[in-house]
Parts: structure tokens; sequence; C-alpha cells
């Protein structure tokens, strides 16, 4: 048993080992493959960001940068709003470690 589970895995190795050159191999193939947003029947903002993505996806990840960091941050203070309104004061939470 001890056999065929050596056997076992050490084919599982070699598979693993030889998978970057199959992935090599159809590169060819993956060349032809291009991703695009479809625009035709989005308005607005998104019709913006979606040909924003498909033009320049340089600055489409600028703005998703930007977004992340304004939401999280709205939410943060508003929840730190909600919470002191609350009666739970979190900035002068004093932390004790043991």
């Amino acid at each position: 048993m001890k056999r065929i589970l050596g056997r076992i895995t050490a084919m599982v190795a070699a598979g693993m080992l030889c998978m970057p050159a199959w992935v090599w191999a159809a590169g060819e193939k993956a060349t032809n493959i291009v991703v695009v947003a479809d625009t035709r029947r989005v308005t607005g903002v998104m019709k913006y960001f979606s040909n924003l993505y498909n033009t320049n996806v340089v600055l489409f990840a600028v703005w998703a940068v930007v977004l992340t960091v304004v939401i999280g941050c709205t939410l943060g203070f508003l929840m730190d709003f909600i919470m002191e309104r609350t009666g739970l004061d979190l900035k002068s939470r004093k932390i004790i470690e043991h």
C-alpha cells in the first residue's frame, strides 16, 4: 500500500511540475481572448465605468482604488458616529492585554 501511495504521490508531483509547461503551450490560443464589458444596455455612471474598463484599464484601476478608500472611510466614520450616538464611545477605550 505504501508503495502504491508513493507512486501516486510521485505522479501527482510530476504533473504539478509539468503544469507550467502546459500553460505556456496554451499561450497561443489564449492570446486571442479579449475581455470587454458589454455597454449596450447600461446608462449613466455604469456606462462611463464600462467604457473606461474597455479603453483605459489603468485609469479604471485608479478609480477602483480611490472609490474603495472613499467608501471605506465614509462607512467607518458613519459607523463611528452611530456607535457614539448609541452610547458606545470607542475613542476612549483602553485596551488591556494580559
